[in-house]
């Protein structure tokens, strides 16, 4: 489908409901201020950008402050309830039910995603898996239909793709450097500087802190359960900084957050596929999944909470199932069936 398929198609709309992925990114975000830009230049005059989850990483609540970004709060019954002629996007993510609150098998007129699926349905579908960000997508369809790019949105796009692939580093593709140089000209510079160096918490650096203490390494693989935070976005810092360690090609954090344990993945193995890996190892128990050099997860803790009465048990309770799960999956030597290192006597 080509970019005026998409712009027929939004100008059909009486009104545009753009769904973000819970806990949204500054790929996802950035994304779904282009396709309402895309929406106002074909004449949609309701928009509006929804979101679950919290926004808690330092760089998101930065992108989302000093971008003004208008989010409100994903109500699952609105948006299975829409009005006739209000359109439903989903940015960054495609299915519903799947890292998202909208009700399973609600109809979806527009996805627009790079992460591995198996199959999409929606009326428009722009899949691919080969690029490097979401956002790359967006800047390409911003340009092809000559939609006006100022610096808000200019910049929003540049900092996704350049985050997303941590800095060209990643899964970049030309297409990657193509909207680069295309966003170039448009971006705010300091507001590029400021959105890539936010302030962080104490309890992020606490929980990065805790990844390094508790790290353990079988081989190549290093493993890390940071037990109890409030700062969900501290396990892909933790896991960010993890990989880079000498020896190690795939990192994996895990702790629980609230009600739920989420993982976090990084790889440079090329015999790994760290997003099928987690998908394997706990699609029966929650979500998982994510692409060949980066991946996440969410698992209910109430897999686990039945058989633990206090806060310490539990979190022993998870790192056991978590690293048995990954242990079988990764085939990680010195790793028994309960988690625990096998001794070699």
């Amino acid at each position: 489908m080509t970019a005026a398929d998409l712009r027929d198609l939004l100008a059909e709309g009486t009104e545009l409901t753009i769904v973000c992925h819970n806990n949204p990114d500054p790929d996802c975000l950035a994304s779904a201020l282009a396709l309402g830009r895309l929406a106002a230049s074909a004449g949609v005059d309701e928009r509006r950008i929804l979101y679950s989850g919290e926004i808690s990483h330092q760089q998101n609540r930065a992108f989302v402050n000093l971008l003004d970004v208008d989010l409100e709060a994903l109500d699952p019954e609105t948006v299975q309830n829409r009005s006739e002629g209000s359109l439903l996007a989903f940015v960054d993510h495609g299915v519903p039910g799947a890292n998202n609150r909208v009700p399973e098998g609600t109809p979806v007129d527009i996805v627009i995603d790079h992460h591995p699926h198996e199959s999409l349905d929606a009326r428009f579908v722009d899949h691919r898996e080969d690029v490097g960000a979401t956002a790359t997508i967006l800047t390409e369809y911003v340009r092809d239909l000559d939609v006006e790019l100022d610096a808000t949105l200019a910049t929003a796009l540049l900092f996704a793709i350049r985050r997303e692939t941590l800095g060209f580093l990643r899964g970049v593709t030309r297409a990657e450097y193509d909207a680069a140089g295309f966003l170039h000209e448009s971006t705010d510079g300091d507001l590029l500087r400021q959105l890539a160096s936010p302030a962080v918490s104490g309890a992020t650096a606490d929980a990065i802190a805790t990844s390094i203490e508790h790290r353990t390494i079988h081989g190549s693989t290093l493993l890390s359960n940071v037990g109890r935070t409030s700062e969900r976005d501290a396990l892909p810092q933790a896991a960010d900084y993890l990989a880079t360690l000498e020896g190690v090609e795939t990192a994996i954090v895990f702790g629980i957050v609230e009600d739920t344990v989420q993982l976090s993945a990084r790889s440079t193995d090329s015999r790994v596929h760290v997003g099928d890996a987690l998908s394997e190892a706990f699609a029966d128990v929650g979500n998982a999944g994510g692409h060949r050099e980066m991946a996440g997860g969410e698992i209910p803790l109430g897999l686990f909470a039945d058989d633990a009465a206090d806060s310490e048990v539990l979190c022993d309770l998870v790192e056991t199932v978590v690293t048995a799960r990954l242990a079988k999956t990764l085939g990680l030597e010195g790793v028994g069936a309960n988690g625990e290192e096998q001794s070699e006597e």
